[in-house]
């Protein structure tokens, strides 16, 4: 009989304890009808108008993105990101048609953000893509990365900033190609422009960008050809004089296209210089005329 009620009472204590801890009110003790489903994770997409510290990469993985606010220093400044076609299934090789198209677009975004050509400054323009694994995940984006840069010459180096580069080329602008002097060597081929302000004698300035077509790099004289022409109207236009065969006595010319691996890209920018080559002068030839810019007889 003991035994029956020792057995009894620890049932009813067992029941006791059950009932203690039961599920607080508004709980029904299922721990897993209440949970909602965990939502897959989604592709990595980079923001726009961020800066960041780190140089510039064509393909950028996750881990390495770590976007600062522009006003501290930085390297490189995102103006625009754009999609590719959801089903490529791997990342645009250079000279791809997606690729020259994202260059296309991302040219067109970096000037309404500058405020003008972008080649107008010394500013360079790249875009950069998902790393391998980030495409594989689904990432689809390209990055409109834009750039300061030491010049528009051969050997430019980045620089690091402060602040945004929105609106940068609105005048007056530091970064503006401006009035510059030729550096020549023997055979008197420009082999570098260094800028200088206006009011000191000089003998070339930026004039504007002619866009090429989409043709081959030029590599011989025949191919060349095209750009003196396209340039020779954009500084007739700077200028204010006629685009007529005089034009060749008013000024020379110095053609900057952008470097073959650029052109691969799409980039079919071409930076054109007015080179008076054998004199200087003080202040801009914009508008001069052509008393500004007489026909040379000698």
């Amino acid at each position: 009989m003991q035994r029956a009620t020792r057995t009894l009472t620890a049932a009813l204590a067992v029941a006791v304890l059950l009932v203690g801890c039961g599920a607080p009110h508004g709980l029904d003790g299922d721990l897993t009808d209440d949970w909602a489903a965990l939502v897959a994770p989604g592709a990595f997409t980079p923001a726009a108008e961020v800066c960041h510290e780190a140089d510039f990469a064509d393909a950028v993985p996750l881990a390495a993105y770590a976007p600062v606010d522009c006003a501290t220093p930085h390297r490189v400044e995102t103006v625009h990101v754009g999609t590719f076609p959801a089903e490529r299934k791997e990342p645009p090789p250079v000279a791809s048609p997606e690729l020259r198209t994202a260059f296309a677009d991302c040219d067109k975004r970096a000037n309404g953000y500058v405020g003008d050509d972008w080649r107008a400054g010394r500013l360079r323009l790249a875009v950069a893509v998902p790393s391998g694994p980030g495409w594989a995940a689904g990432s689809r984006w390209y990055r409109c990365d834009l750039m300061e840069v030491t010049t528009a010459e051969a050997g430019a180096k980045v620089v690091s900033r402060s602040g945004s580069l929105r609106n940068a080329l609105r005048p007056p602008s530091p970064l503006w190609l401006g009035c510059q002097q030729a550096r020549t060597d023997r055979s008197r081929v420009v082999r570098s422009l260094v800028p200088v302000d206006c009011a000191e004698r000089h003998d070339a300035e930026f004039a504007g960008v002619w866009q090429a077509p989409d043709r081959p790099y030029p590599e011989n004289s025949a191919q060349w050809a095209p750009f003196y022409a396209g340039c020779r109207t954009v500084l007739a236009r700077y200028a204010g004089v006629p685009d007529d065969g005089d034009l060749i006595y008013r000024s020379d010319l110095v053609v900057r296209p952008p470097s073959a691996g650029r052109w691969q890209v799409g980039d079919r920018g071409v930076r054109c210089y007015l080179w008076l080559g054998d004199r200087k002068v003080t202040g801009s030839l914009k508008g001069a005329g052509p008393a500004g810019l007489p026909v040379r007889t000698k």
